[in-house]
């Protein structure tokens, strides 16, 4: 146990990211001082704002340092411990980063949180129950605020967001509406997480296409969308949405690799008297115990069905990251270390 292996970023990506853009090094194992406390990472997360933080560019978060330990949320067991809040053995989720250890200063408030696995898988806490979790529940509950009878479209919804918020929607008594890549994920999309409908953006490839699809599956019109992808998807939304609908701007993955994203018919904000927020979910934090109260429960009942796709072993973390870029994940997008 004297070798931590991480991956650095070691190179800002040109359009879109590569392997080259990372590496694998090894770094020596750090002594555990006063108040710290070292964690075995079991589950890295991987998400598409992290595509975001690669580029040197002003965005709402800090860019992603060059020859560091690539950021992001993490889940494992305490190994060491010299601070009273926390012992060897306790799950832990956390930002360790993708590396297989982390020294924390656990002294800083929120930088560590126990977790209890009893009733939800430790994976859960980094999808569900974690900062994807949250995002659906802040962006519908706080946004959209959808009525019973109302109807609420998500795109990527088989994704680890967009899954959450259909299935929210359907609590609150909404209408839940899907877009996603290829029949298999519509499939899940309707008959395992119960919305009540998915349409198969792959099979719609112009805007003609895409709103007559939309048309059908939305009879009543567009009350409140939850947008991951943004371009033509949002263009076909608008043309279907309501007077006085929500759009909660969530991502724009359309976009990530610097294309710019054109909207099509913005005049249609002010004929239908729209509202569009974008978010980012840690400027909430005051609202995240409530919102994991929420998905905990769903979750440990059984109410919130979700799916992770699993990368095994450090080394694989940089082609999972690429491929859940592609839409090639199926909901949440993990590696697995232990």
């Amino acid at each position: 146990m004297s070798i931590n292996r991480q991956i650095h970023l070691v190179s800002r990506p040109a359009g879109e990211p590569t392997t080259d853009n990372f590496r694998l090094v090894e770094a020596p194992m750090p002594a555990v001082q006063e108040g710290q406390v070292l964690v075995r990472n079991h589950y890295l997360s991987l998400d598409p704002y992290m595509r975001g933080r690669m580029n040197d560019a002003k965005s709402y978060a800090d860019p992603q340092p060059l020859d560091q330990v690539m950021m992001g949320g993490t889940v494992g067991e305490v190994v060491e411990s010299r601070n009273p809040q926390f012992k060897a053995g306790d799950k832990v989720v956390g930002m360790g980063g993708w590396q297989e250890y982390q020294l924390v200063d656990a002294g800083q408030r929120g930088v560590l949180q126990k977790v209890d696995t009893t009733h939800i898988p430790l994976s859960a806490y980094l999808g569900a129950v974690g900062m994807p979790g949250v995002t659906a529940w802040y962006g519908l509950t706080q946004i959209i605020k959808p009525k019973a009878g109302e109807t609420v479209v998500v795109s990527a919804a088989s994704g680890a967001v967009g899954g959450a918020v259909g299935q929210l929607a359907r609590a609150r008594g909404a209408r839940a509406v899907g877009i996603a890549g290829g029949p298999d994920k519509c499939r899940y999309v309707v008959e395992e997480l119960g919305f009540d409908a998915c349409i198969d953006y792959k099979e719609h490839r112009d805007l003609k296409s895409l709103s007559a699809a939309l048309k059908k599956a939305c009879p009543q019109g567009i009350d409140g969308h939850f947008e991951n992808v943004g371009g033509m998807i949002l263009d076909a939304v608008m043309l279907r949405a309501n007077a006085f609908s929500r759009i909660a701007m969530c991502g724009m993955i359309s976009g990530y690799n610097g294309e710019p994203i054109p909207m099509m018919a913005p005049q249609l904000i002010l004929v239908n008297r729209m509202k569009i927020e974008g978010f980012i979910v840690s400027e909430h934090m005051q609202l995240w115990p409530e919102a994991l109260k929420e998905l905990g429960m769903m979750v440990a009942t059984g109410k919130l069905k979700y799916r992770e796709s699993v990368a095994e072993g450090l080394a694989a973390a940089p082609e999972a990251f690429l491929g859940l870029l592609k839409g090639r994940n199926f909901g949440k997008q993990l590696v697995k270390l232990v």
